[in-house]
């Protein structure tokens, strides 16, 4: 990347006055979460190069997906973005059936959007709530965190665990909702309102937080394009797109919602989408809820699904195909499919391969924080070290994602 003029002449400077300076921030630094690295050239304390490491974590999620079966490679996806886990769930799911050529049932994928948008409202919480900490609005981050506790709950109540939930199935998913969910929802929602109401009272009209994040990690709509980023980074600047728009799945194009967008591109407006965004998906699953048909949430095929466990324990033909499925795994058809979904960060694509057998023969993810990292280079230049922890916040980067 050319750099302004007035640090051409400073990269090999003569004068140690006009010396630019290289410094490594991270990935020990409490703001870089454990796995980045910034490497900077300064000018004082303006930025005028930062070249992003995302860190090792060394997990091969698209390799080990490779080396067990189709249903074993759902843990995995809990891994990628652990703040909405049942989203990644969903994606996989959906690319594999999409090879399969099956088609869940009715209340499945019901119960998929009214799962992956409560997760959604959870991964926005963590952002949010963290990044308002960065900045020194303590009390705001817990707030937050409270709040996330009670979609925790929800997510709980429907898989049994609130992180790793493992929850979905090729073919639909592993529990329905629980009889009671509907007033659990709507105490969660009542609670998550107070909570909200609290917030944006509390940084709405807040000078420090205001100005630094208004004006702060601008990037043009066209660069944001270029670079490939998507979701909030990209609705902040403006541009309507949203996977659950563009190409629906499963029911989104049966429910009535908005797209928040920005006009500047910069971290307020980042923001205020994933604020925004969170009212949005209560309106999704609020409709969802209220127009559920009742039903089964899994497919009859005992060629993909497991059979019950009674009819594991009191059958021969039922022990005979929980042995087959568990050992060899579905044989899907050979083929390749690349299915996306709008993830906490974007659009969050699986792109699937099969050769027949019971295992993907190739899998790899498109992961949305990934690319807004690529883009944070073009959001920093020019800007202060500071500048860098509520930009990088705003991003929301899962080191899970972007694990290469």
């Amino acid at each position: 990347m050319a750099l302004p003029a007035r640090w051409q002449n400073k990269l090999h400077p003569d004068d140690p006055i006009d010396e630019v300076m290289e410094l490594q921030m991270g990935p020990s630094h409490p703001a870089s979460h454990g796995t980045i690295k910034f490497n900077l050239k300064l000018d004082g304390e303006r930025i005028v190069d930062c070249d992003v490491e995302v860190g090792y974590l060394h997990r091969a999620f698209e390799k080990m997906c490779e080396q067990g079966t189709w249903t074993q490679a759902f843990p995995y996806t809990d891994r990628l973005n652990y703040a909405s886990p049942c989203i990644n769930n969903v994606g996989f799911a959906l690319a594999v059936e999409k090879l399969l050529q099956i088609d869940v049932p009715e209340r499945c994928k019901y119960v998929r959007v009214i799962m992956s948008e409560v997760a959604r409202i959870a991964d926005h919480l963590t952002c949010l709530g963290m990044a308002a900490g960065e900045v020194g609005a303590q009390t705001v981050m817990f707030y937050m965190l409270e709040a996330r506790e009670f979609l925790y709950d929800l997510i709980e109540a429907v898989t049994g665990a609130r992180l790793t939930v493992t929850w979905c199935r090729v073919g639909g998913i592993k529990y329905d909702l629980p009889p009671d969910f509907n007033d659990r929802i709507r105490l969660a929602f009542k609670s998550l309102d107070a909570v909200l109401s609290d917030c944006d009272h509390l940084l709405s009209r807040n000078r420090v937080f205001i100005d630094r994040m208004s004006g702060i990690g601008i990037i043009s709509r066209e660069d944001a394009i270029s670079y490939g980023v998507t979701g909030p980074l990209l609705r902040a600047c403006g541009v309507s797109y949203d996977v659950r728009k563009a190409h629906p799945y499963l029911v989104y194009d049966r429910f009535d919602f908005e797209v928040p967008l920005g006009n500047r591109g910069d971290n307020y407006d980042r923001f205020n989408v994933r604020f925004r965004e969170m009212a949005q998906s209560k309106r999704i699953i609020e409709q969802a809820m209220a127009s559920i048909p009742a039903g089964p949430v899994s497919i009859d095929d005992p060629h993909v699904m497991l059979p019950p466990k009674d009819r594991v324990y009191n059958s021969i033909e039922g022990l005979m195909n929980h042995f087959k499925l568990i050992m060899e795994g579905i044989k899907v058809p050979p083929g390749e499919t690349y299915t996306a979904v709008e993830g906490g960060n974007g659009e969050l694509g699986f792109y699937v391969v099969s050769d027949g057998s019971g295992k993907p023969y190739r899998v790899r993810v498109r992961p949305p924080c990934f690319l807004g990292m690529g883009a944070l280079n073009k959001m920093l230049i020019g800007r202060m070290i500071a500048d860098i922890i509520t930009t990088f916040g705003m991003i929301n980067m899962i080191g899970g994602e972007c694990d290469r």
